[in-house]
């Protein structure tokens, strides 16, 4: 046996004076470590308390106090007279390994296993450490009202009546925040619900996921448009569904081609972007609205409908829902606040028929049991005082604002490229683009210039060549930023 000062351990129980665990808690889980992964074998003898103080350079008492915390853990046995001794070892003849070369620190790399990988929920990382980013119309966190939030927060923490809140609860929402919802949506969406049609998630992403659990076998077809919403497509597709292309053009998807769809095959569901179809914010109009209604009845397809930026109309009111003439059950419908308050707070919601929102929440209890219902409940405060109706009012000016200044500059820096129109509402233009561009190109020459421009914004066939731009987190001097950085990328992706 190895003679126990011949190991190098002071390379194996590295000492970080820097870090808040104490010493001898790091001697503890250290030697622990080299047991585990073997390099300390069964009945191996460790060196004295004052042996080893000399070799990791800590006091004698630190070790001390260490091989006590292994001595009853039960990893060594120290023995009267004799020393101490590695109790439990998992492999044999560890001496000889490169100890020095060895991480033991570090955790795996690798699983040690095989696990299926998906390459449909494949999205491009954001490149780290630019200082602007080019988004698909992402609203601005800053302008929310987190003053307002955080009293209503502490007012609704401070309650006694909502501890009984914190435990587990099975039901999905707080009912107050549902009473409140149902009164919001009612008014503003020309709905006709009650709290019992509605199931509250964490963002849009949960609702659509849910939804796709719940309504979707595997092998059935749902409908999608084209050019679409990569997450949507992603989501529905990992819950089995074979997707079929409707195209989209300023009136956002065909009609005819959903019917032609249907003819063919036996369509499941249809999922739609009636208000801004994304990514071409496109409005649906009143007459496909009725005919897709119709469509639906006929042939028994589900409509899926994202109303992820109802709340930004810019020139007129905004056109209701097709959940608001549903008279079938047919329509399912999504929401959010993330674009109303900002993404961090994931309030979402699906609003359909009883029975299927009972069905919905056994599938939401899997993956959100409880919620946040401290926040449901602030969020509810937010609705019956008014706040969200005086938030909006606001932040559809600034976003307005924006809208005008970035399509302007827009034009200015780039028009002799690009094409777009103005959008109606949104946070986001839908950009055409000269063919013989590389969108691609130009999105690794905007990193050198300090703009990331991710890949899902870019969308470029034989047939298309566009981009998605996003103006709402962007102040009118950062747009303008933006559009240089652009103007200069695309220069340079042209000279390459």
């Amino acid at each position: 046996m190895s003679s126990p000062v011949q190991l190098p351990y002071k390379t194996f129980v590295p000492i970080d004076r820097q870090s808040t665990t104490a010493i001898y808690l790091q001697i503890v889980h250290q030697v622990i470590n080299a047991i585990q992964r073997g390099f300390l074998s069964e009945g191996q003898q460790l060196p004295g308390t004052r042996a080893m103080s000399m070799l990791l350079e800590v006091h004698r008492k630190t070790v001390v106090a260490a091989y006590e915390e292994l001595d009853a853990q039960g990893w060594i046995k120290a023995r009267p007279n004799k020393g101490s001794f590695v109790k439990t070892a998992s492999r044999k003849n560890t001496a000889q390994k490169k100890l020095d070369a060895l991480k033991l620190t570090a955790y795996p790399a690798k699983a040690g296993f095989h696990f299926s990988r998906s390459t449909i929920l494949d999205v491009p990382e954001k490149a780290p450490g630019l200082p602007l980013t080019v988004t698909d119309g992402q609203p601005d966190y800053r302008l929310s009202p987190t003053d307002q939030l955080a009293r209503y927060y502490t007012a609704a923490l401070r309650r006694k009546v909502n501890r009984k809140h914190l435990g587990y609860n099975a039901a999905s929402g707080h009912s107050f925040f549902k009473v409140q919802l149902s009164n919001f949506l009612n008014g503003s969406r020309g709905l006709h619900i009650t709290p019992k049609n509605i199931l509250v998630t964490r963002g849009m992403e949960m609702g659509m996921y849910v939804a796709a659990r719940t309504l979707i076998s595997p092998g059935d077809i749902v409908l999608v448009g084209s050019p679409g919403y990569y997450a949507a497509n992603m989501t529905f597709q990992q819950s089995g569904a074979r997707l079929k292309t409707i195209p989209a053009d300023e009136e956002g998807i065909s009609v005819e081609a959903v019917e032609y769809a249907c003819k063919k095959h036996p369509v499941r569901l249809l999922y739609i972007t009636p208000h801004h179809h994304y990514p071409t914010t496109a409005t649906l109009s009143a007459q496909r609205r009725v005919a897709l209604l119709k469509l639906s009845a006929i042939y028994g397809f589900i409509i899926l409908e994202d109303d992820y930026e109802y709340d930004f109309p810019y020139q007129s009111s905004p056109i209701l829902p097709l959940a608001s003439a549903d008279t079938d059950g047919m329509v399912v419908y999504l929401g959010s606040f993330g674009k109303t308050l900002a993404p961090g707070f994931r309030a979402g919601f699906l609003v359909a028929p009883e029975n299927l929102i009972a069905e919905m929440q056994k599938t939401q209890a899997i993956i959100d049991r409880q919620g946040d219902t401290i926040m449901e409940q602030v969020l509810g405060q937010l609705i019956a005082e008014g706040e969200i109706h005086r938030h909006l009012k606001k932040v559809q000016k600034i976003y307005h604002e924006r809208r005008n200044h970035f399509c302007e500059t827009l034009g200015r820096q780039l028009g002799n490229c690009v094409s777009f129109s103005i959008p109606p509402g949104g946070l986001a233009v839908w950009t055409k683009w000269d063919q013989g561009l590389n969108l691609l190109r130009i999105s690794k020459a905007c990193a050198t210039q300090g703009l990331q421009l991710p890949q899902f914004l870019l969308y470029q066939t034989r047939e298309l060549s566009a981009m998605r731009l996003g103006f709402g987190n962007f102040t009118a001097a950062e747009a303008t930023d933006v559009l240089k950085m652009l103007n200069r990328a695309v220069e340079q992706a042209t000279r390459q």
